[in-house]
């Protein structure tokens, strides 16, 4: 599986959120200014060749479909980042956030109550 754009990652959600879509569909969900039709067409059809979208004719049309659920993608970029950012560390994930501020005592304390109970499970 090949690492996508920012645009088709953004595009990606947006089907996630939406399910299904035709590209005027994708185009009003996205962030004005609004890029071309034409352009955001392209784009889905290059991820469908990635194999990340598949589509469902309609005539002259398509409707597309993501091809890959959000807790795949998720798993496999989440891995490569900790391994590439991180050095394959996920205590140094949590360290990193603690020390930027952008996860609390609390949240942590949550974190490691949730570790414990999955232990005993």
């Amino acid at each position: 599986m090949e690492k996508l754009t920012n645009k088709e990652e953004e595009i990606l959600r947006v089907l996630w959120k939406l399910q299904k879509a035709f590209v005027k569909e994708v185009v009003a969900e996205l962030p004005d200014p609004k890029p071309h039709y034409n352009t955001i067409s392209t784009i889905i059809r290059n991820m469908e060749e990635k194999g990340f979208v598949k589509h469902v004719s309609f005539g002259n049309t398509y409707q597309y479909i993501p091809n890959v659920s959000i807790e795949t993608y998720r798993k496999k970029y989440m891995h490569k980042t900790i391994q590439n950012y991180f050095e394959n560390s996920y205590k140094n994930v949590v360290s990193f956030f603690a020390k930027e501020e952008k996860i609390s005592i609390e949240e942590l304390k949550e974190i490691i109550a949730s570790i414990e109970k999955n232990k005993m499970n």
